[in-house]
């Protein structure tokens, strides 16, 4: 049996500052990889070095957080590399349900896709911002923009722990697979509180884990860079969402990833794969509302059905991609 202990140089660094740099750096090269002239699509999972996007180190190989997210007549009209960019978790988008005239901010907004989706639904009258730290998904972003022919969009350069925005600007934030990334994540939902008008809602995707994930997992670098080590428990998000003022917070899961599933994102990252029993199950990706007090109280809203994950798994695997291949049953 192989070593189960994580490698010493893989070790999640102690400081924020340290873990902005190895984000950055990991997410700047996924960028690079796409302005490069890439055909396939980045990864939320894996690692970076060596990898062709996907989990592991061959491009067969399918990643089952960031698969199959968007529905292809959504993405109509988008940029390729915005596509190709893509490292979210979800679809925030279309569950944040935003409304004409409205002010969107996208907390580590990437190439841009979710800012662009934005900036259609809230149309002419509203605004979507993003804002990324890193200079290469910022450069594409804009490429992005430009090519879309958005004029109601911008992007900003700067941490989601201290956002470039003044108080009470924006009516709701989202955000796609990012929190999980920061290393003072008290902070992001701090600011992001702070930048909402009242009665502004907090809609993002995102990973999050529930109790039990073994040390070795929450321990190593490339699964944080992966969005599963660094992820907050289930009750962990809800307390921190209620201490900095938020209301009504709650989570909903919208794929529990299986063994399979799990064995994919522990491949490549000198982790046993034999921990994926204790990781089955453990891992989700979700949606997490709440909302800032005041304003006009929100509207009720509609249940969504629940897609499992099996099924999508099954869907793009049997049409021989993964996420990026450019297929309609690709993200």
């Amino acid at each position: 049996m192989t070593e189960t202990t994580t490698p010493r140089d893989t070790k999640v660094p102690t400081t924020l500052d340290e873990i902005r740099a190895t984000v950055a750096a990991r997410y700047g090269a996924a960028a690079q990889r796409v302005a490069d002239g890439a055909t396939q699509g980045a990864s939320c999972c894996g690692p970076a070095d060596g990898s062709s996007g996907c989990c592991g180190s061959t491009s067969e190989s399918w990643d089952p957080i960031t698969a199959d997210l968007y529905e292809a007549g959504e993405t109509a009209g988008l940029p390729t590399e915005a596509l190709l960019a893509s490292l979210g978790c979800g679809n925030p988008t279309a569950l944040a349900e935003l409304a004409e005239g409205e002010v969107v901010l996208d907390l580590g907004s990437g190439g841009g896709i979710d800012v662009l989706l934005s900036a259609r639904r809230v149309g002419p009258t509203g605004k979507a911002y993003g804002l990324d730290m890193t200079d290469e998904m910022l450069a594409l972003a804009l490429e992005n923009k430009a090519k879309a022919g958005v004029t109601n969009v911008e992007f900003l350069k700067g941490h989601i722990e201290a956002i470039p925005l003044p108080a009470n600007t924006v009516d709701v934030i989202i955000s796609n697979c990012v929190i999980n990334l920061s290393g003072d994540k008290r902070a992001v939902l701090k600011d992001a509180f702070r930048v909402l008008k009242p009665g502004g809602r907090f809609a993002v995707s995102d990973v999050v884990v529930r109790e039990g994930l073994p040390d070795a997992v929450k321990e190593n670098m490339a699964l944080w860079t992966g969005c599963v080590a660094g992820a907050l428990e289930e009750g962990e998000f809800l307390r921190l969402l209620a201490e900095v003022g938020f209301t009504d917070a709650s989570i909903e899961p919208t794929r529990i990833y299986t063994r399979d599933d799990a064995a994919a994102l522990i491949q490549g990252t000198g982790l046993d794969v034999a921990l994926a029993d204790q990781v089955e199950g453990k891992v989700l990706s979700a949606f997490v509302r709440a909302n800032k007090p005041g304003g006009a109280a929100p509207a009720a809203r509609a249940a969504k059905p629940k897609r499992e994950l099996a099924t999508l798994g099954t869907a793009v695997k049997a049409n021989g991609g993964g996420c990026g291949c450019g297929s309609s049953g690709c993200c």
